[in-house]
């Protein structure tokens, strides 16, 4: 049962570690030198469920999730 665990939050550290890589970051870069706001970057963006840039963020938070479990199932088992 240890190692199962032990294994799957491997799994789980790695896959998070990707997707985490796989963001972009918010600077704007050289547009914000002159102020202005990326294009995708509103609240009221019709396709916000749907852009990578949310499906890495729903990801990152679920293997978060999944990680925090693992971890305290581990610590639990290994007590």
């Amino acid at each position: 049962m240890d190692s199962l665990f032990m294994i799957l939050h491997v799994i789980v550290t790695v896959a998070l570690i990707i997707v985490v890589l796989l963001q972009e970051g918010k600077d704007p870069g050289l547009k914000g030198i002159a102020g202005s706001t990326p294009d995708g970057d509103s609240f009221f963006n019709r396709n916000s469920g749907r852009t990578k840039a949310s499906m890495l963020s729903k990801m990152t938070a679920t293997l978060a999730v999944l990680f925090l479990i693992t971890t305290v199932v581990l610590c639990v088992l290994n007590a």
